[in-house]
C-alpha cells in the first residue's frame, strides 16, 4: 500500500509506502458567517476568555470560552487554541452549560 503527493507548485509526485496513516486535511476556520460579529486570530479563529484580553463586563469577567461578544461562546474546532479534535470539542461543550448557567444567573 501506498499513498501518492503531487506538490502542486511544482507537479513533482511522490509515492510514500506506508501501512497505516492518520490523515488531517486542514485547519481553516469556516467563519465567514460570522461576519465580524465576534473577534478572531490572525488565522481566522475565534478568539476567547483572555485572548479578547480578559475584559472584565459590568458585572463579572469574561469566561472561559466566551467570545467578545457577551453572552455569546465558541468551542470546538472553530476556537483559538482549540485541540482540533472531537473528544476535546464535545469536553468543552459539556463545559460550556456551566459557563451559560452563570452569565443566565448573572442576569
Amino acid at each position: 500500500m501506498a499513498v501518492i503527493f503531487k506538490i502542486r507548485d511544482s507537479g513533482v509526485i511522490h509515492r510514500c509506502p506506508l501501512r497505516h496513516i492518520f490523515l488531517f486535511i486542514g485547519a481553516d476556520p469556516n467563519v465567514g458567517w460570522l461576519d465580524g460579529c465576534v473577534a478572531t486570530d490572525a488565522k481566522g479563529f475565534v478568539t476567547t476568555g483572555t485572548e479578547n484580553a480578559g475584559k472584565p463586563l459590568d458585572s463579572r469577567p469574561v469566561l472561559p470560552l466566551e467570545t467578545s461578544h457577551p453572552g455569546v461562546f465558541a468551542i470546538g474546532d472553530i476556537r483559538a487554541g482549540s485541540t482540533k479534535r472531537v473528544a476535546a470539542a464535545v469536553g468543552e461543550g459539556a463545559a460550556i452549560v456551566a459557563q451559560i448557567h452563570s452569565v443566565l444567573a448573572a442576569e
